[in-house]
């Protein structure tokens, strides 16, 4: 009999307590003499819960792999032209299809997508090509139709097949790149259903009329019968690089019964797997991923379009999602557009708004909010920056109306006065320390009606003007150090609009940085790096208080998970994009003009190897 050692290459080794672990441990069995069990490292399936999408459709096309995804298209409704892209931690906005249709194929990689058919009041024969910047227009498929699927682990190298012209199809047709090509037909016609694969090694699966359970595969020449799936589906979503490994998950099983079910097929049989969190269809006419890292995203339940993400993985670590989740509350509900300053851990409130200025502030630990040595002056419309014993006010308003050019720094338990702003400024964007600050923007007077394009530098001894951003605004936030920051969103009274631009700083210059998916005054932003931040709830046209939440790599904003509650001006953002808080803020909704004293907190996803006991049962 062969050893687990001749097996497996590794010995059973014995450990008095569990070994720290990481992935390498995968496969190793280990006996814990502390308590007479035999442990081992072993990979199981789990979804778990993702970012959400910027725009919710349905109908669009997939193609890509779990870190590296698109979807183009669909139905908002409209018919709709956006494309999204996925890196694996959050969806951000790519360039703009040609043509606005659903639902039709794709295949592909993120840089190297097409896309191919669909319906905008009547069949379509177009394809479009996409580079991961733009996208061009190529040549017609041979037949025009609609719920077309398609596969092709890349743009030069697909296959188009089934779908609807006046009823169901069986016509298939081959892309090289350049031109489509109409080769053997699909054994049976079909519609609305998935398929993933390479050109001569793809399967397609399910499908109407009348949820099918058969699947087909194709070898870049004929079609053949393939294993039949458990319960018989439409619009679900599937996952894999060629037809010998396989996952299906979500879809209907009949109209109006949505599935939470996944299915593994190994290129003969398929077999139940591990369940959705919760169901999804119509996500899109294409295949994300492979059988062991796929996502659901985008498409609908029984009653709406969905903006969740979840994503499934095969893997050794447990996944805990990032999330937002509630804090200790504020003592006082009066900290609406005060100034903030720290850490989750180590935070710092002071002023605020609550029918009048107030001096309050309030230090923060991880868990409790406790009252500090007062502001000098009552004021709101100050901004912050720095850490819980070295931080900053800077300006704000003053009763009645007036804009202030007082800045105050907090040692820990005190306050001193700091040199005084240039120009007395409400609402700015600040970013940096005590030592190294930037202040911009804000309004010189109050109301609406005034913002700036001025910027300020603080050196630990005075501020100084530096040169103006592009866009006057106020109400913007910032993040960052003096000499790689910037300045994000906001409202320009001029134009009467939020604001979705950022502009970076690099400690002498302002320049264009990419611009946020939803343009917003009043948000907060946390991160001590240009490249690594995040943004997050803000007034928007549509909402008095945005639940939403972005991260900023230094290039483009992506989707991150929302906030518990829709409120703006909140009174404090952290250091980190990594783990941050907000607090107060208000209204809470359209509307209402109540404050509120609530605190949540922000942490990434983690992943965390797990031992399991091994037993005979």
């Amino acid at each position: 009999m062969a050893t687990y050692e001749e097996i497996y290459g590794k010995r059973v080794k014995d450990f008095d307590s569990d070994p720290t672990l990481d992935s390498s441990y995968e496969g190793q069995v280990w006996y814990n003499s502390a308590t007479g069990t035999l442990r081992s490292v072993v990979s199981f399936a789990s979804w778990a819960s993702g970012p959400p999408v910027s725009t919710q459709r349905l109908n669009g096309s997939a193609s890509g792999i779990q870190t590296a995804a698109v979807y183009a298209g669909g139905n908002a409704p409209p018919y709709s032209t956006a494309t999204e892209e996925y890196d694996g931690t959050g969806f951000s906005n790519g360039g703009s299809m040609n043509d606005n249709r659903d639902p039709y194929s794709g295949f592909g990689t993120l840089t190297d997508t097409v896309t191919a058919g669909g319906y905008d009041g009547s069949n379509k024969a177009e394809s479009e090509t996409y580079n991961g910047t733009s996208w061009s227009e190529g040549n017609n498929l041979n037949t025009a139709r609609r719920g077309n699927q398609g596969f092709g682990t890349s743009g030069d190298a697909g296959v188009c097949c089934g779908g609807f012209e006046s009823s169901a199809s069986t016509a298939t047709e081959e892309y090289n790149g350049t031109s489509w090509t109409t080769v053997n037909a699909m054994p049976a016609a079909r519609y609305s259903g998935c398929a993933v694969g390479s050109q001569t090694s793809g399967i397609q699966v399910g499908g109407d009329p009348g949820s099918l359970t058969t699947s087909f595969e194709y070898d870049g020449t004929n079609w053949s019968s393939g294993g039949a799936i458990p319960a018989g589906k439409s619009f679900l979503m599937l996952g894999g690089a060629n037809q010998d490994a396989v996952i299906a998950f979500g879809g209907e099983t009949s109209p109006g019964a949505l599935s939470t079910t996944s299915d593994n097929y190994d290129g003969t049989t398929w077999t139940g797997g591990t369940a959705m969190t919760t169901g999804h269809k119509n996500i899109s006419c294409g295949g994300w991923g492979t059988k062991t890292a796929t996502l659901a995203a985008f498409g609908q339940d029984n009653s709406s379009r969905l903006g969740t993400t979840q994503e499934y993985n095969i893997s050794v670590n447990t996944i805990t999602a990032a999330a937002w989740a509630s804090g200790g509350a504020l003592p006082s509900a009066s900290m609406r557009n005060g100034a903030g300053a720290g850490t989750q851990t180590a935070g710092l409130i002071a002023g605020g708004y609550a029918g009048a200025a107030t001096t309050e502030a309030y230090l923060y630990d991880g868990s409790t909010w406790t009252a500090t040595t007062d502001l000098p002056q009552a004021r709101e419309g100050n901004v912050g920056c720095g850490t819980q014993t070295a931080g900053f006010s800077i300006g704000g308003r003053y009763p009645p109306s007036s804009a202030s050019a007082v800045t105050n720094i907090f040692g820990g338990s005190s306050w001193t006065s700091a040199p005084s702003l240039p120009a007395a400024t409400s609402a700015m964007g600040a970013f940096g320390t005590t030592s190294a600050a930037v202040a911009a923007g804000g309004s010189t007077s109050f109301g609406p009606a005034n913002s700036v394009t001025t910027s300020y530098e603080y050196n630990g001894s005075s501020w100084t003007a530096g040169n103006s951003l592009s866009t006057s605004r106020n109400n913007a936030t910032g993040f960052g150090i003096q000499t790689a920051g910037a300045i994000a969103n906001g409202y320009s009274p001029g134009s009467s609009s939020y604001l979705s631009a950022t502009e970076e700083y690099d400690g002498t210059n302002y320049s264009t940085g990419g611009a946020m998916a939803v343009a917003s005054s009043s948000a907060r932003s946390s991160g001590s790096s240009q490249t690594d931040a995040i943004l997050f709830s803000g007034r928007s046209a549509s909402n008095n208080g945005e639940q939403t939440t972005f991260g900023y790599d230094g290039t483009a904003w992506s989707t991150r998970p929302s906030l518990a509650n829709n409120h703006y001006q909140q009174a404090l953002s952290g250091t980190a994009s990594t783990t941050t808080f907000i607090c107060g803020g208000g209204p809470k909704g359209s509307g209402s003009p109540d404050n509120v004293t609530n605190t949540e907190e922000f942490t990434v996803s983690t992943e965390t190897v797990t031992a399991k006991t091994l037993t005979t049962s």
